[in-house]
């Protein structure tokens, strides 16, 4: 649904009459940094090299790791979940499973162990999050993954809840190898040259950095203290 924008202009010459501008500025030139940490920062690193970045920083952020090929992910996620504890669990409905080689498990191996897996279903609207909130294991894909900072990034759409990633009690998350980049400026650069080519972006785009950190005054750790307390990404080798 777009909305209508009303009176903008009326608006924005009155702050600019009070700021003492004769009208509004409607093209500003953007300065030329000499320099561009930003930009600089792994701007040569492979995949690969992307991959070690990662792994070290999950080390500090309490998340663990595991990499797979895609033939081998259905044994990967079915362990990961197994240690875990097993069910219940939630998912989004997303096209990727499939192509992941995922609905065997979802659709046969988990319903013949009693464990019970709930796809979130935008028809039943709020009905999903009693599902989210009672879930052991949610497991999400990760759109684009900042190495830098361990974070994966979540764009949410009907299909894609954005309960599935923080009330369960342990967070599974889908990295394909192809999803990384080096920080948040890649990041931030890729969403708004999808906005610029008109795709639909997410209402709500989730910056997910393993579990959550807390430290009170005396600064102790605690970790899980909002949304999962545990974290496992699997790293799937796509390329």
């Amino acid at each position: 649904m777009t909305g209508t924008i009303q009176n903008r202009d009326k608006f924005l010459g009155k702050l600019a009459n009070r700021l003492g501008r004769d009208s509004v500025v409607t093209h500003v030139e953007l300065p030329q940094w000499s320099y561009r940490p930003q930009d600089a920062i792994l701007q040569d690193a492979t995949k690969d090299e992307l991959l070690e970045v990662l792994k070290t920083q999950c080390l500090v952020i309490h998340t663990d790791l595991v990499t797979t090929a895609l033939a081998e992910l259905p044994g990967r996620l079915h362990q990961v979940v197994t240690d875990y504890g097993g069910g219940p669990v939630v998912t989004w409905k997303d096209e990727r499973f499939e192509k992941f080689g995922l609905n065997p498990l979802f659709n046969k191996t988990w319903p013949a162990e009693n464990i019970d897996l709930h796809v979130w279903n935008p028809e039943q609207g709020e009905a999903n999050i009693p599902f989210a909130e009672q879930a052991n294991v949610g497991i999400t894909i990760s759109d684009i993954t900042l190495a830098e900072s361990g974070t994966a990034v979540l764009f949410s759409e009907p299909n894609k809840g954005r309960t599935v990633s923080f009330l369960p009690m342990k967070s599974v998350i889908l990295i394909p190898k192809s999803t990384l980049v080096p920080r948040m400026t890649q990041a931030a650069r890729i969403i708004r040259e999808r906005t610029k080519n008109g795709d639909q972006m997410a209402s709500c785009i989730n910056f997910i950095t393993g579990p959550s950190n807390s430290a009170d005054i005396e600064m102790i750790l605690v970790v899980g203290v909002h949304g999962p307390v545990n974290a496992t990404y699997i790293v799937i080798e796509d390329l």
